[in-house]
């Protein structure tokens, strides 16, 4: 029905007619040939070979949602197929890598196979958040874990198993979200037997990520800023002021500020977040502040007149997303370092830099500022979110609040 040809390469949705299903029906999938050699790809989706015959055609309310999701699928493996065969090397594992789906049967390859759709598509976050999930699992259970063995009492026991790691529960929140996207693509895919299926209610159910008190009080940002030390460590502190100062801008978007993003005393910048997945492009605005100003001159890079000069010394010249990410995470990993040293000098619970931009929104809320204002200087596409976001320490203030009623000294 759907079809695609070039470069001896071809794409096709075939009913396959070869075995029935306990239905009585017949998968429908996506063929593709090269070199002689073929490879079936499932859609989901199962027909009789009468409705296969007319699927083209019918106005059947039921078979034209059937044509809608086969002609996704369809999409879906020709777009592949074009970009690999754009690059010269089409082969099925690279097209099976690609589509998430590697061409074993355990989880740890349809694992790799994500994450290796992941770091092709330059996909930094999940990339290393699959990566991370993998190795638990392989420490866990080792190295050939064949999906039939992933049950309730087996993620129960990884459960507990990452735990005694002391992995937060954040962190076991992200894995198991991740090793149920994986799971479930197994199950569409027919792997894995739907009495099976491990997660969900009265089953295992994936525990909720904490919601961590990173803010920081005015009282205890001025103990963080006035603090004296080395050379180094006072770097890391400017850094992560700037980052409180700038709208709580995040350390990847602030490490590769140009000066152009300097406009009309203000800094502009789009998050690098929300800048190929939002509709709506939203420039955020922040004062570029004396305090700001004076952090750029003692560690940026001197302002040569030309627009495209990095801020700070550490971005390069690159659009490569992962060499991007190691210049973050190894500035973010030092700074925390001396962010630690600071909290333990000064008194005050140990934070990291992604604080700032907990502490910005948490001043300005306790200061009485519209929750509008916020929710634009920070990017968010809501109101709601911005209320999500603040919610945590809106009960973290009740409960200090609730204390004070029986504080009789």
């Amino acid at each position: 029905m759907f079809k695609y040809s070039k470069d001896g390469i071809s794409v096709l949705s075939v009913l396959d007619a070869r075995r029935a299903k306990k239905s009585g029906l017949f998968p429908v999938k996506i063929q593709v040939i090269h070199n002689r050699r073929q490879k079936y790809y499932s859609t989901g989706k199962e027909l009789s070979k009468e409705d296969w015959e007319i699927l083209a055609e019918s106005k059947s309310r039921r078979l034209i949602e059937i044509r809608a999701s086969v002609e996704n699928s369809f999409s879906i493996i020709k777009s592949q197929v074009e970009a690999l065969a754009e690059r010269g090397d089409f082969c099925f594992d690279a097209l099976s890598m690609r589509l998430g789906r590697c061409t074993g049967t355990t989880l740890n390859t349809a694992i790799q196979g994500k994450i290796e759709t992941f770091r092709l598509n330059g996909q930094v976050n999940s990339y290393y958040n699959y990566r991370s999930t993998l190795k638990s699992i392989e420490r866990f259970a080792g190295g050939n874990v064949p999906f039939s063995a992933v049950s309730v009492d087996w993620l129960s026991r990884l459960d507990k198993f990452l735990r005694n790691e002391g992995k937060t529960v954040t962190t076991i929140n992200f894995y198991m979200k991740a090793l149920k996207c994986v799971v479930n693509d197994a199950r569409r895919n027919g792997i894995l037997k739907e009495a099976q299926y491990p997660f969900g209610r009265g089953k295992y159910e994936i525990p909720s990520g904490n919601s961590r008190k990173l803010a920081l009080t005015m009282e205890q940002i001025k103990k963080v800023v006035t603090y004296k030390g080395s050379k180094t460590v006072e770097k890391y502190r400017d850094f992560w002021f700037f980052s409180y100062l700038c709208n709580g801008i995040n350390f990847r978007d602030m490490l590769f500020l140009r000066y152009g993003n300097i406009v009309d005393g203000e800094i502009c910048f789009v998050r690098s977040k929300t800048s190929h997945t939002s509709n709506h492009i939203r420039e955020i605005r922040a004062v570029l502040t004396p305090e700001m100003q004076d952090i750029i001159k003692r560690w940026g890079n001197p302002n040569d007149g030309n627009p495209n000069t990095f801020l700070f010394k550490y971005a390069r010249e690159t659009e490569d997303e992962f060499a991007i990410s190691a210049i973050v995470r190894r500035v973010t990993h030092r700074c925390n370092i001396a962010l630690a040293k600071i909290a333990q000098a000064v008194g005050v619970p140990r934070f990291t830099t992604y604080s700032a931009r907990h502490s910005y929104a948490t001043v300005l809320k306790r200061s009485g500022t519209n929750i509008a204002y916020i929710s634009e200087s920070l990017g968010h596409s809501s109101l709601a979110i911005t209320e999500n976001y603040l919610a945590s320490f809106e009960q973290e203030e009740r409960v200090r609040n609730a204390q004070l009623l029986t504080k009789f000294d």
